[in-house]
């Protein structure tokens, strides 16, 4: 009596598909089921979120006081090539300072660039967790823009940029923590299978 055919050969010959392992099938659900979409959407719920820090003071002696207020903007994203699911994002800010001299006032805009990398971790559970690595300080590009001649000496003087990509990352890097977007950054794949079985009618 002939060997009988393995079952993914005899049985599956009208299947809507090639039969796979079990491991194949898992990389491939993951990266179908874990979009850049998915992925953004951990980090895109500090968007809108207002930012401010001030007064602080800056520049030599410290003398000089800093107080800024802005907005975190949309983030963008690209995807990185390898064996795990990645983005680079980049997190807008825009800000509006003033910087206190004490006998005058200067006043500046920027604009900031934060570089983040995302990655999405597989846990147990069927739940996938977007880790965030955050940014340094010398890791933030920034426009900086004063009004007029004077308030661009006086930002050289002051050391304002140098001080604003610390606060800016120490702000951000606090933010991700945060349990409410922590919760955004946690994909709970099992317990979106359930809905969508829960929706078909298998009568």
């Amino acid at each position: 009596m002939p060997d009988e055919a393995p079952y993914d050969e005899k049985h599956l010959e009208h299947a809507p598909g090639q039969a796979t392992t079990y491991e194949q099938f898992g990389r491939d659900f993951f990266r179908v089921a874990v979009t850049e979409q998915r992925i953004l959407a951990g980090v895109d719920v500090l968007a809108g979120e207002p930012i401010a820090f001030g007064p602080i003071g800056v520049g030599p002696g410290r003398l000089a006081r800093v107080r800024a207020t802005g907005v975190i903007e949309r983030p963008t994203a690209t995807s990185v090539d390898g064996d795990l699911v990645r983005l680079i994002v980049t997190l807008p800010v825009s800000l509006s300072f003033e910087l206190d001299l004490q006998l005058e006032k200067q006043r500046f805009d920027a604009r900031l660039s934060i570089p983040l990398e995302l990655t999405a971790r597989a846990l147990t559970g069927c739940r996938v967790f977007i880790d965030v690595l955050p940014p340094r300080g010398d890791q933030i590009e920034v426009d900086l823009r004063g009004f007029g001649l004077r308030a661009s000496l006086l930002q050289r003087v002051a050391g304002v940029e140098a001080e604003l990509t610390r606060f800016v990352a120490k702000y951000v890097a606090r933010e991700l923590e945060k349990p409410a977007v922590r919760a955004a950054r946690l994909i709970d794949v099992a317990h979106a299978i359930d809905r969508a079985w829960s929706g078909v009618d298998v009568t």
